[in-house]
């Protein structure tokens, strides 16, 4: 599965002392946007709460709870995994990150609030993003969808639309060719 590009456990003195969190300078501009949502929700910032967004902005594999858990506890050994749950529930109610049901098991969670798609591995699991053009939380485009949307369910308002792409990863699909040119020999 594919790792954070950076991973940034939390640090002492994240915190002013009054839960607005020092973020510092190293900070993506996707961290910037969720500790500002963070604050404008207001949602105090811990430095439990900062060091759970900084992991989850950082990270582009679209992380369960239990993943971003296991990163953070060498770090933070007194964080629960309810205080990530909660946390990433109250990220998810503010706008700053979705849930995602891709594949059987935990859901995961994706800072990417931009319009996209996902490509999902069949074997590993990981989940990577593809831009998608269509207007966020706009209707389809295509009218033969709209009329498929009138007919199957009148009324209906489409929040966002979204595919789920499956198939194999690069690794993965190299592991797969490799195995077979194996059993052919």
């Amino acid at each position: 599965m594919q790792r954070s590009k950076a991973h940034h456990p939390a640090r002492h003195g994240d915190s002013d002392g009054q839960g607005r969190g020092d973020v510092g300078g190293d900070h993506s501009p996707q961290m910037a946007r969720m500790v500002a949502g963070v604050r404008a929700a207001g949602l105090k910032l811990t430095p439990q709460r900062l060091a759970i967004v900084r992991e989850l902005a950082e990270d582009e594999s679209h992380p369960t709870a239990q993943e971003l858990y296991e990163r953070l506890r060498p770090t933070l050994p007194t964080m629960s995994f309810a205080t990530v749950y909660n946390t990433l529930d109250a990220l998810t109610a503010a706008g700053l990150c979705a849930t995602l049901a891709l594949s059987p098991g935990s859901g995961r969670f994706d800072p990417n609030m931009d319009p996209h798609h996902h490509l999902v591995c069949d074997h590993c699991g990981s989940v990577r993003d593809l831009p998608s053009p269509a207007p966020a939380g706009g209707p389809p485009r295509d009218d033969s969808v709209r009329r498929a949307i009138a007919r199957v369910a009148p009324g209906f308002e489409v929040r966002s639309v979204e595919r789920i792409m499956r198939g194999l990863c690069a690794d993965c699909a190299s592991a797969s060719h490799r195995q077979r040119r194996e059993k052919k020999q």
